[in-house]
């Protein structure tokens, strides 16, 4: 699907935009993956704009305390 690089920016653009998200809360960091992998799958791989997909989709995302 995405050559090592883009697979490496794609891991680093989620563990930075979730740095304060416990690995436990899977819902909301797999939220974020999925609207992040979906605009890399578009052909958006500027790091800039991950990180801005990201963080508007951890906005948005599930929380058990919701």
């Amino acid at each position: 699907m995405f050559d090592s690089a883009t697979t490496a920016l794609l891991r680093a653009v989620l563990d930075e935009v979730c740095e304060n998200v416990s690995r436990t809360e899977t819902g909301a960091r797999t939220h974020v993956a999925s609207k992040i992998l979906e605009a890399a799958t578009k052909g958006d791989t500027s790091p800039d704009h991950l990180k801005q997909i990201g963080r508007h989709a951890l906005s948005q995302a599930p929380t058990m305390w919701r």
